[in-house]
């Protein structure tokens, strides 16, 4: 895999591909990042860069780091009060980036999409994440709703986002395992994914669009989570 963009190649020799980038390319002005003064970098010129990345928005640097460390469903179940992020079939590289972004941040454990019909982690989702996926465990399963049963033997609950569910986003108690679910862009949940849910769960919307971007609602549902959490925290102390 070809990194490229100063973000993404940042934290790739920082994160857990430390061990595996290879060769590093730049141009002379990037070469004199601060960060990079450690490394070995091969001058490459704009063009040169954009011919091995693929893309104009490399920044002036690329990177061959090696394939994207994928860890297990069972990883990230078995931590302590996993929040984990899982998508039905999110397509599109720019919203699975925005959203390992999204839950890197917020602290989640991890992020589950199935491996057919669903954008995997590739150079572009890696810039979109701003190099976030570094630093994030993201597990590929076959089948999400049997990663949602799994889950569910595993002591998480499950909460699908949906816009028509009669719940609002901020009532249930978020303590303890849990795992968010969105749908893919424009269909929302399959009708066999939602049914493996514990509760559905809506965001209000109150202008004339009729729903939020997939991963606007990961980071509004992600961060009442926190709210709650740090909550139930709080009245305990």
């Amino acid at each position: 895999m070809i990194l490229y963009g100063r973000n993404p190649v940042m934290e790739a020799l920082r994160g857990r591909r430390a061990h595996t980038v290879g060769e590093v390319w730049a141009t002379e002005g990037a070469a004199r990042l601060p960060w990079l003064q450690a490394v070995v970098v091969r001058t490459a010129t704009p063009e040169e860069i954009e011919r091995m990345c693929g893309s104009s928005a490399h920044q002036g640097i690329c990177a061959d780091v090696g394939g994207y460390p994928y860890v297990s469903a069972d990883e990230l179940l078995a931590q302590p009060d996993p929040l984990i992020v899982a998508l039905d079939q999110v397509q599109d590289p720019q919203n699975l980036g925005s959203i390992c972004r999204t839950a890197e941040c917020a602290g989640a454990t991890g992020v589950v999409i199935p491996d057919r019909r669903a954008a995997e982690v590739t150079p572009a989702v890696c810039k979109a994440s701003a190099g976030a996926v570094e630093h994030l465990r993201v597990a590929r399963v076959r089948n999400i709703a049997h990663f949602l049963r799994a889950a569910e033997r595993a002591g998480c609950w499950c909460y699908g986002a949906s816009a028509s569910a009669p719940t609002p986003y901020y009532r249930p108690d978020y303590r303890g395992g849990v795992v968010v679910v969105l749908g893919s862009e424009g269909r929302g949940l399959r009708p066999g994914v939602a049914k493996m849910c514990d509760q559905l769960i809506a965001l209000p919307l109150h202008g004339r669009i009729e729903s939020l971007s997939v991963s606007a609602a990961t980071a509004a549902i992600l961060y009442e989570i926190l709210h709650n959490r740090q909550q139930a925290l709080d009245n305990a102390s």
